[in-house]
C-alpha cells in the first residue's frame, strides 16, 4: 500500500497500549481508524485524545468485545457503514494472567484463550469478507511468548503459541486471494499490561508508537514482498 491516505483500519483493542499506539501512526499517515474496546468509556476517551492530535485520519469508537462473533461483526457493520471499506486490520486486544500451573485459576485460563487466540479467531472471522474486497492486510500482535516458554506462562504462552501458528496457517489461506497477514511478536514493551505503570525506568523497552511505526513500515512494504512474522525486542535488555 504505497499510499496510505483514506484506507480504512480496524484495530481491536485500540484504547491503549499497543493498539492505541498502532492507531495514532495510522490516522498521522491519513488512515481513517475503527478503535475497539470492552467499554465504550475507553474507546470514546482514546477516540476524543487521538482527534486532538489533529491528524488527518478520521477515527471511529465502537464498543466490541473479541471474544465475542456477533460483537465483531456489529462492529465491521458499523465500519463498513461509516467508512465503506475495510483495508488493514490489526487484531491487538490480549491479557495477561501469570502464576505458576497449580495457582492459575480455570477463569484465567478460559479468559487468556478466550481474548488471546479465540478472539483473533472472530475478529479474522468477521472482517475476512471486507479485507478479501480490498486486497487488504491482517495484522495479528502475538508475542515472543509465542516461540519461548517461561514459568508460570502456562495460559500466556498457550494463548500466543497459538496465536502465532492460527495466523501462518490464516496467512497460506488467505494469500492467493491477495490478502497479506503477518504477526508481530514484541518483547518487552512500555504499557500498562500486567499492572506495570510506565515511567522512565521503561525507556529501555520498546515503545508502543515503535510498534504503530512498524505497521505502517509493513503496510507499505512492496506487493510482492511478506515478512509473515516479525520478532521485535528491546535493542538493549533493561
Amino acid at each position: 500500500m504505497e499510499n496510505l491516505a483514506n484506507k480504512t483500519a480496524y484495530v481491536t483493542g485500540g484504547s491503549k497500549g499497543i493498539g492505541y499506539g498502532i492507531a495514532e501512526k495510522l490516522l498521522a499517515a491519513g488512515v481513517n481508524v475503527i478503535i475497539t474496546s470492552r467499554s465504550q468509556q475507553s474507546a470514546n476517551k482514546a477516540a476524543d485524545e487521538l482527534e486532538k492530535m489533529g491528524h488527518p485520519g478520521k477515527v471511529l469508537a465502537v464498543e466490541a468485545d473479541v471474544r465475542n462473533l456477533d460483537s465483531q461483526q456489529r462492529a465491521i457493520a458499523l465500519a463498513m457503514q461509516e467508512f465503506g471499506t475495510l483495508d488493514i486490520v490489526v487484531a491487538n486486544a490480549g491479557v495477561g494472567h501469570f502464576a505458576p500451573i497449580q495457582e492459575l485459576t480455570p477463569k484465567q485460563w478460559q479468559e487468556t484463550i478466550d481474548i488471546n487466540l479465540t478472539g483473533v479467531f472472530n475478529t479474522v472471522k468477521a472482517t475476512l469478507d471486507g479485507l478479501t474486497d480490498s486486497k487488504g492486510y491482517l495484522i495479528t500482535i502475538a508475542s515472543l511468548a509465542g516461540t519461548n516458554f517461561f514459568a508460570k506462562g502456562s495460559a500466556y504462552n498457550a494463548s500466543k503459541f497459538g496465536l502465532v501458528g492460527f495466523t501462518q496457517a490464516v496467512m497460506l489461506d488467505v494469500r492467493k486471494q491477495g490478502i497479506k497477514v503477518t504477526t508481530i511478536m514484541p518483547g518487552s514493551v512500555a504499557t500498562h499490561f500486567n499492572g506495570n505503570s510506565p515511567d522512565s525506568s521503561d525507556a529501555w523497552k520498546i515503545q508502543i508508537e515503535d510498534l504503530g511505526q512498524l505497521v505502517i513500515d509493513l503496510l507499505k512494504m512492496p506487493a510482492r514482498t511478506l515478512p509473515s512474522k516479525v520478532e521485535v525486542r528491546p535493542s538493549q535488555p533493561g
